[in-house]
């Protein structure tokens, strides 16, 4: 497995007169697309999900399991076990290789739920997903450490913190304990208020040093497997996003899998004039991209078309001339 970098090259140019007979030489830096390729740490990509091994060396899809009223895209769906896990056996047979379960919707302006009513909603769902699909990857998308345990302790197999460990200063510590795969995502502000008007200087080298602090915290307090999530739609404008994921191989340098999640976004139908629903084929696009540029894991909506954007970017990969 490879890793690509963008470098920028000092070339050596004439300057007045002939360097041979008393000249000078200029040095210029120009930005040139120059392919590097080195070996990526093959323990990137083997994760231990509570006893399961997920392999990364071949991309693969987390399908979103949304059990709130009020998600953006598909909320109040599936508010009954029995639609969770008809959704959940729809998703595997597709091919996702994650279940993400939440129980708290994130979308901006999103109001906060109580401690309580997360439990109520969560640990019903996990209970009885784990029991029907006792081999499958359960994720929870959660950032309170209490219901990290929890969904751990009822049968859930890794932890998705939109906060990245920032939330309460326990999560990470609590995650170590728990021994399981932490996805720590990038967030501006609080899903409340997020989108209201965020600022970077440089998204691309703000959101890479965020990681590089949030990784090393992450690892200092013993949490081996960690999947990081550049958090599109995340206090960051259209502007943002795209650009972010533009230079999405600048997070290669954390050395932690990368994890996209796009899925029916803003970025996408605003910048085609639609909604959410009309969304898929724009989503598809920029999966595709994502995956281009060095991404491991695709969270979407819609399972059978990103398998497929995989199963095709592998046959490429297969037949490409490149080393």
């Amino acid at each position: 497995m490879l890793m690509r970098f963008t470098l920028a090259l000092m070339v050596s140019t004439h300057g007045s007169g002939d360097p041979v007979s008393g000249g000078r030489f200029e040095w210029t830096k120009i930005q040139k697309k120059v392919t590097v390729l080195l070996p990526l740490p093959k323990n990137m990509f083997r994760l231990s999900c509570n006893g399961k091994i997920l392999n990364l060396s071949v991309p693969a899809v987390m399908g979103i399991l949304n059990i709130t009223p009020d998600s953006f895209f598909d909320g109040g769906q599936f508010l009954s076990i029995d639609e969770q896990l008809k959704q959940t056996g729809r998703m595997l047979d597709e091919g996702a290789s994650i279940i993400d379960i939440g129980a708290v919707s994130t979308r901006p302006g999103a109001p906060e739920v109580c401690q309580t009513s997360e439990l109520e909603r969560l640990l019903p769902s996990i209970k009885a997903i784990r029991s029907r699909f006792p081999e499958a990857i359960l994720s929870v998308d959660t950032y309170r450490p209490l219901i990290a345990r929890a969904a751990v302790d009822h049968g859930a197999d890794m932890i998705n913190d939109i906060y990245g460990g920032r939330y309460e200063a326990s999560m990470m510590s609590t995650v170590a304990s728990l021994k399981v795969p932490y996805i720590i995502m990038h967030m501006k502000g609080q899903p409340p208020v997020m989108q209201n008007n965020p600022a970077y200087s440089d998204v691309v080298a703000e959101v890479t040093y965020f990681f590089e602090k949030q990784v090393a915290e992450a690892r200092s307090k013993g949490i081996r497997d960690i999947i990081i999530d550049p958090g599109f739609g995340f206090g960051k404008t259209l502007e943002h996003n795209y650009r972010l994921l533009s230079g999405l191989e600048a997070l290669h340098s954390i050395e932690a899998p990368v994890m996209v999640g796009i899925s029916r976004k803003s970025m996408v139908y605003k910048a085609l004039g639609s909604g959410p629903e009309d969304a898929l084929t724009g989503t598809t696009v920029l999966n595709t991209l994502a995956l281009v540029k060095g991404a491991r894991i695709l969270r979407v909506h819609d399972v059978k078309e990103a398998v497929e954007v995989i199963r095709l970017i592998e046959t490429m990969n297969t037949y490409s001339n490149e080393l």
